[in-house]
């Protein structure tokens, strides 16, 4: 378990959080629970609702689609964002690859950080559209294979 200056200091790096200020990642930091799971344990499944993401505090996670891995989240990434901006189901799998500590953030404390801080909006859509440039790169990769 982080203590509460580990916590924040954990949370100050992290992609979705940074440029933020300090009380409000103190407070933002205070509300999320630290989740312990085994390796290979499956965090969400395709297809389950989700109201919350999640954030590696320790180990790596990968979501995946049956036996297609989409990515691997290493400490610090977040992960499971999309659901939490949408009604629809979760569209990946997220699983374990070895011990893991993630912080998780509800859905409902992500609306309230949101309208406190809007930025938080922002640093998210930047990650999203990060990973969707990199899944193509990937699919464009594998297009020009197959020609």
């Amino acid at each position: 378990m982080l203590t509460s200056v580990e916590r924040l200091l954990f949370v100050r790096r992290v992609p979705i959080f940074k440029e933020l200020r300090d009380d409000f990642l103190v407070r933002l930091a205070s509300v999320m629970d630290e989740l312990s799971f085994p390796s290979n344990y499956t965090i969400f499944k395709q297809g389950e609702q989700g109201r919350s993401l999640y954030i590696v505090v320790s180990g790596h996670v990968k979501v995946h689609i049956g036996n297609q891995q989409l990515a691997i989240f290493p400490k610090g990434e977040s992960f499971g964002e999309m659901a939490v901006f949408d009604a629809q189901t979760r569209s990946a799998s997220a699983t374990t690859l070895e011990p893991c500590d993630c912080l998780e953030l509800t859905q409902e404390q992500l609306y309230d950080a949101i309208e406190e801080t809007p930025e938080i909006a922002v640093n998210i859509i930047g990650v999203l559209s990060r990973r969707i440039r990199e899944l193509n790169e990937k699919i464009n990769a594998m297009g020009t294979r197959n020609y």
